[in-house]
């Protein structure tokens, strides 16, 4: 089991050391913004091109659009995402399970009755992280965590695009249309920060807040 320190966002935060056996965190210098490498468009690119409509979860607000060309193990990602919470950094992650749904959760997931949906939640729909989508660095799940090489979301907003290089599976099911783009993480009671007050400690690990981990938008990218 890997230990890191997490940053959470706010002074008030403070960091928080997660463990989370599943999706070790990796290790980085910070990084506050989006990879500018490399700068095509996707559309630039011969490939299977697939594409995804972001809805929002746990009522976040959030919506976008994602596009992932396909070319051999390459994936082309570019996702563009508003109502994030702003200044805070978000997990994005491509998820896919043989035996999940290949599709976004819905209510119906919320196993536990608590009116919102939490990571392991909704692995039965999405399946779990095959590709992380950080901004420099390693994009394996190992990396699921490594927040501080994820976008922290100016504004609210997230424009991403990064080339990644993924398993003939993984880019087999990307080009199925059974890969599923989710971005994490939720401000609840919007104070600017990732904490406990508002749901609590996340499902993975009693030390950090479910805010900084519960789903915020999902597209099935077909």
């Amino acid at each position: 089991m890997t230990h890191r320190t997490l940053y959470l966002g706010g002074a008030a935060a403070g960091a928080v050391v997660v463990s989370l056996a599943l999706a070790p965190i990796g290790s980085a210098a910070p990084s506050h913004q989006p990879s500018h490498q490399p700068s095509h468009h996707p559309s630039h690119h011969h490939g299977h091109m697939v594409s995804a409509r972001l809805n929002p979860l746990n009522n976040s607000g959030v919506t976008g659009h994602g596009v992932i060309n396909v070319e051999g193990r390459r994936m082309h990602v570019r996702y563009d995402a508003t109502k994030l919470a702003p200044g805070l950094p978000h997990a994005a992650h491509i998820h896919y399970g043989a035996q999940a749904r290949h599709e976004c959760p819905t209510v119906r997931d919320d196993s536990n009755g608590d009116f919102r949906l939490n990571v392991a939640e909704g692995l039965p729909a999405y399946g779990g992280i095959v590709k992380s989508l950080t901004t420099r660095g390693d994009t394996s799940p190992d990396s699921a965590l490594a927040v501080d090489r994820f976008p922290t979301a100016p504004r609210g907003t997230v424009h991403y695009k990064r080339l990644i290089t993924t398993t003939k599976a993984v880019a087999r099911a990307v080009r199925r249309g059974e890969g599923v783009l989710v971005v994490h993480g939720v401000d609840y009671n919007h104070n600017g920060k990732y904490d406990f007050a508002s749901a609590g400690a996340s499902e993975l690990d009693p030390s950090l807040p479910a805010e900084a981990t519960d789903p915020a938008v999902c597209g099935v990218l077909r």
